[in-house]
């Protein structure tokens, strides 16, 4: 049976500037205007509302980035009116924006929650002026902290903030201090990030260069003890390996991905995935906002890189991407949705894993130990 629900995201690759270690697609020197390009996603939608094989019924809408925040709230209200006409968005949809808070203003927080804009995710990374400026971001822990109170004053009662640890000289009691003046605001939702060295970003040409000095992996490892500690200590779940929430505040949006839900995304860089035809298939679109544009003015979707799943990959993939809950997976679930048991298609691996401590059952239960979530690419790994 078809499953007729689905997440939209919607792709903004427009900065101020580029932070170093980002490797999303996103550009401070767009060929094109924002006024443009808004026009484009919206024709990208119309598109492939009339190509779809069946129809579909979006739950959630995310803007993300780049900094979406760019965008005047008219436009974002044009994206939230098409989802509703094309897709039938549901209208106690969770509708995210994606904010740099160096970027907004009381007005345009205003004029995003009048929009339909219900939850907030305030790029915010550190409360650390050294650190953000490491970073290359645009904004200052003052403006992050004022552009908190600004959301809450707008009407925002779902908000979130992003960190991330493992930055360049940072040790464990300056991450603990970062923890404590997130918890201080009281966020509805935080996500803790450990840094990634992409490559192809700035920071990836510095640590070549043996000029990017992270901290070890023994570090490393007790920063990510000290976030789950520490929140959960101040009443947030833990709900996934890098996520933590208020009751009631998980986002939905990003659960679709980890349970293997459909999503569809527009803009130059968005990824999509449909579960059907069985077991999935997965695109994207071209990073290029030339080539993105030049697709839609010829009326011709952008999408590159369309691929049918194989089952086995598909299997792997409703693993790795479903153990990042904690909450854990259903072998039941695995069971009707492949036709075979986890123990038929991985029983070997499961058996070391639980073995070593990384896993546990719970009747029909699996999901990561404490040790599991610290190790989970490891975890992962043996499933690929």
């Amino acid at each position: 049976m078809m499953d007729d629900t689905t997440a939209l995201y919607i792709h903004i690759p427009f900065c101020v500037r580029k932070c170093l270690y980002c490797a999303f697609t996103s550009t401070d020197d767009a060929p094109l205007g924002i006024e443009k390009y808004a026009a484009l996603l919206l024709r990208e939608m119309e598109v492939r509302a009339g190509v779809l094989a069946h129809p579909l019924g979006a739950t959630t809408l995310y803007l993300g980035g780049g900094t979406p925040s760019l965008l005047e709230p008219s436009l974002v209200g044009n994206v939230i009116e098409e989802a509703s006409r094309l897709f039938r968005l549901d209208p106690l949809a969770e509708i995210t924006l994606e904010a740099n808070p160096g970027t907004v203003t009381a007005a345009s927080l205003a004029g995003y929650r009048a929009a339909g804009v219900n939850r907030l995710s305030l790029g915010v990374q550190s409360f650390d002026d050294r650190m953000l400026a490491r970073l290359g971001r645009v904004h200052t822990a003052r403006e992050a902290r004022e552009a908190f109170a600004l959301a809450r004053r707008a009407g925002f009662d779902n908000i979130g903030i992003d960190l991330i640890h493992g930055l360049p000289g940072q040790d464990i009691n300056h991450w603990r201090e970062q923890l404590r003046e997130v918890v201080k605001l009281r966020p509805d939702h935080i996500s803790a990030y450990g840094l990634t060295v992409e490559e192809g970003t700035p920071f990836a040409r510095l640590e070549d260069q043996g000029a990017l000095m992270l901290p070890d992996e023994e570090v490393a490892a007790a920063m990510f003890e000290e976030t789950a500690e520490l929140l959960t200590a101040a009443s947030y779940d833990q709900y996934e390996i890098a996520n933590f929430a208020l009751p009631g505040c998980r986002s939905r949006h990003n659960q679709v991905y980890w349970r293997r839900g459909n999503y569809l995304g527009f803009g130059a860089g968005a990824h999509s995935f449909l579960r059907e035809p069985h077991p999935g298939i997965r695109w994207r679109n071209p990073d290029d906002l030339g080539t993105y544009g030049c697709s839609l003015a010829e009326g011709v979707l952008p999408e590159i890189d369309r691929t049918p799943l194989v089952q086995r990959d598909a299997m792997a993939e409703w693993l790795f991407l479903g153990l990042r809950m904690l909450e854990g997976v259903e072998e039941e679930r695995f069971r009707a949705e492949f036709g075979a048991s986890l123990a038929e298609v991985h029983g070997a691996a499961l058996e070391r894993l639980c073995a070593a401590g990384l896993l546990i059952r719970e009747g029909e239960h699996l999901r990561l130990t404490r040790r599991g979530v610290i190790l989970s690419n490891r975890v992962f790994g043996a499933f690929l």
